[in-house]
C-alpha cells in the first residue's frame, strides 16, 4: 500500500532548482561571516578556526564515543608504499598497497576501473531487497564488497547497513543514529575486518565486519557540529580521510582521523557550500582533491596537507546570476561528483555544464567539453587506454580522450546520469534515472543490454566474481509537483545480477 509521506529532510532536494534555492538561502545567512575568518589564501595548516575551535571545546575534558578527549597529534602518514605500487604498475593502483583495503570507486584515485572483470552478454537479478526510502536526489550508496569477496555491505538511506553473501543471505543488519535523517549516501571504506561510514546525521562510524558491532563512532562536535557527511573515507596508512557539512553559514570541512580511535588529527574549513564529493589521493603526485557545492575544487599537497591551489568553475558569476556570501560562494557551479586524479590531472564535473580536465601541479585548465547542462555523477578512468568515461544530466554518456577531451563516443541512456560510471574489462556499467541500469560496450559505446528496476539507478554498480550489485532510489510520485503532496509508493532496492543460462 502506498505511504504518503515526504522526504525525511522536510523541504527535499526535489531538482537542481530546488537544491539551489536552498543553498541560495543558506548562504545569504552566513554573508556577514569576517573575511579573516575564512581567508582562502591560507597556507593549509592545521588551522584553529571557528569550527575546530567548537570542536576542540565541545570534546576537551570528556571522553566522546570515540574516545576522543583533544585532538591527537598528527603524524603525517607514509604514502612511499602506495606511490612505489603506483610506478610499478604504469600508474594504476586500484587499491593501496596492502591488499585487505577496499574503498568507494575502488581506489584513492577514484578510477572506478575493474579491469579483471567480465560482464556477462545476458544476465537476470538473483536477488534484491529494499534499503532507500528517502526522496534526497543525491546519489546513493555503492555496494562494497570486502576483500575477499565473502560480503557485500549496503548502506541505506533509512541508516541501515546490511551485511550480505554473495548470494544474498544477510549476515547481520545494523541501524545506526544515521535513520534521524538522510541516512548514508556515501560508501564505506574497508579495512581488514573493520567498515568506515559516514552518515547523514554527521557522524562517522567505525564497524566490526564479521559481527556487525560498532566498534566506534564519533559524535557531531567531534567534527565541529557538522550536520552531514556525505562523502565516502579515503585510507592511507591508518589514516582516514572524510569531507563533513556544516550550515550557517553553508559550508565544510576536510578531515583526517584516527582510524584505530576515531580522533580527529587534523583538519580545514577553508570550504564553502556544503561538499559531497569523496577526497581523491594521488601519492606519487603528492596531491588531495575534492570539491564542494561553491563551485570550487580544492588542492592539498599529500601527505603534508599543506593548501595548494584551489579553482573556480562556472566562469565569471555562474550562469545562474550573482555570487553569494561576498563572492566566496558560486551557484549553479556546483562540484558534486567524485574527482578522479590520472596522468598528472584532475577530471571534474560541474553544475556549469561543463567537464574540465585540470593540472594538479598547479589547477590550471587544460581543456574543457561544455555538455549543456549539469554534470554531477562520477567519472570512471580507464588508465591502459587513457579514456575517462562520463554522464551528465544530458542523458549522454561519454568516452573522452583524457589528453585532449576529444569524444570517442558519445550513447543515450534515456535519462539523467547522477550515479558512478563503471569501467570493466570490455563494458561501462551506468545507472539512469529512465529505472535501468546499462552495459555499453568500452569500445564503441553500443548498448549490450539493459535492466529495468523500480527506481531511479544513482548508485553505482560493482562487478565482482561474475555479479553485479548495485541500487536505486525509492520510488515517489508527484515528486518535481509542488502543487501536489509528495507520495512515497516503494523502496529502492538494493539488487544481484547474475549471468541468465
Amino acid at each position: 500500500m502506498s505511504e504518503r509521506a515526504a522526504p525525511r529532510d522536510g523541504s527535499p532536494d526535489r531538482d537542481a532548482r530546488s537544491d539551489r534555492n536552498a543553498d541560495d538561502a543558506t548562504a545569504d545567512r552566513g554573508s556577514s561571516e569576517s573575511e579573516s575568518e575564512r581567508d582562502r589564501s591560507g597556507a593549509g595548516d592545521a588551522r584553529f578556526t571557528r569550527r575546530t575551535l567548537l570542536s576542540t571545546a565541545g570534546t576537551a575534558g570528556a571522553v566522546g564515543l570515540a574516545g576522543c578527549t583533544a585532538r591527537q597529534y598528527r603524524a603525517p602518514p607514509d604514502c612511499g608504499a602506495v606511490a612505489t605500487a603506483a610506478e610499478d604498475a604504469d600508474g594504476y593502483v586500484p587499491l593501496p598497497a596492502d591488499g585487505d583495503v577496499s574503498m568507494f570507486r575502488r581506489g584513492l584515485r577514484r578510477y572506478g576501473y575493474y579491469p579483471d572483470e567480465t560482464v556477462p552478454d545476458t544476465v537476470r537479478k538473483a536477488w534484491s531487497f529494499p534499503v532507500n526510502r528517502i526522496g534526497h536526489t543525491a546519489a546513493k550508496s555503492t555496494p562494497r564488497p570486502t576483500p575477499d569477496g565473502e560480503t557485500v555491505l549496503i548502506a541505506g538511506d533509512t541508516g541501515t547497513i546490511h551485511a550480505v553473501t554473495p548470494p544474498g543471505e544477510h549476515r547481520w543488519r545494523l541501524e545506526t543514529g544515521a535513520g534521524r535523517s538522510l541516512g548514508f549516501h556515501g560508501t564505506p571504506a574497508i579495512v581488514g575486518d573493520t567498515a568506515y561510514i559516514g552518515g547523514y546525521d554527521g557522524e562517522l562510524y567505525a564497524v566490526d565486519i564479521p559481527t556487525g558491532n560498532v566498534v566506534w563512532h564519533t559524535r557531531t562536535r567531534d567534527f565541529g557540529d557538522a550536520i552531514a557527511i556525505g562523502s565516502s573515507p579515503a585510507y592511507v596508512d591508518g589514516s582516514l580521510y572524510v569531507l563533513t557539512e556544516h550550515k550557517n553559514p553553508a559550508s565544510g570541512a576536510l578531515w583526517e582521523v584516527d582510524a584505530a580511535t576515531g580522533n580527529p588529527t587534523w583538519s580545514d574549513d577553508r570550504l564553502w557550500g556544503m561538499p559531497h564529493p569523496s577526497p581523491a589521493i594521488d601519492c606519487e603526485a603528492g596531491r588531495l582533491v575534492t570539491g564542494s557545492n561553491d563551485g570550487v575544487v580544492y588542492c592539498w599537497e599529500f601527505p603534508s596537507l599543506e593548501f595548494a591551489w584551489s579553482f573556480q568553475a562556472g566562469g565569471e558569476g555562474g550562469p545562474d546570476g550573482e555570487p553569494m556570501a561576498g563572492g566566496r560562494f558560486r551557484l549553479g557551479a556546483q562540484i558534486k561528483g567524485t574527482i578522479p586524479v590520472y596522468d598528472g590531472a584532475a577530471f571534474v564535473g560541474s553544475w556549469d555544464g561543463r567537464f574540465y580536465r585540470l593540472d594538479l601541479a598547479d589547477g590550471s585548465e587544460e581543456w574543457s567539453i561544455d555538455t549543456g547542462r549539469v554534470v554531477m555523477s562520477n567519472p570512471a578512468i580507464d588508465p591502459g587506454r587513457g579514456i575517462v568515461y562520463m554522464g551528465g544530466d544530458d542523458h549522454y554518456v561519454r568516452a573522452l580522450d583524457a589528453e585532449t577531451g576529444d569524444e570517442r563516443w558519445a550513447t543515450d541512456v534515456g535519462g539523467r546520469v547522477l550515479g558512478s560510471i563503471t569501467a570493466t574489462a570490455e563494458s561501462i556499467l551506468v545507472g539512469s534515472y529512465d529505472s535501468h541500469l546499462y552495459a555499453l560496450n568500452r569500445e564503441t559505446g553500443d548498448r549490450r543490454w539493459r535492466i529495468e528496476n523500480r527506481g531511479h539507478v544513482t548508485g553505482g554498480a560493482i562487478p565482482r566474481d561474475g555479479r553485479i550489485y548495485y541500487a536505486e532510489r525509492g520510488v515517489f510520485s508527484n515528486y518535481y509537483d509542488d502543487d501536489e503532496e509528495t507520495v512515497f509508493e516503494e523502496p529502492g532496492h538494493a539488487y544481484c545480477l547474475v549471468p541468465r543460462e
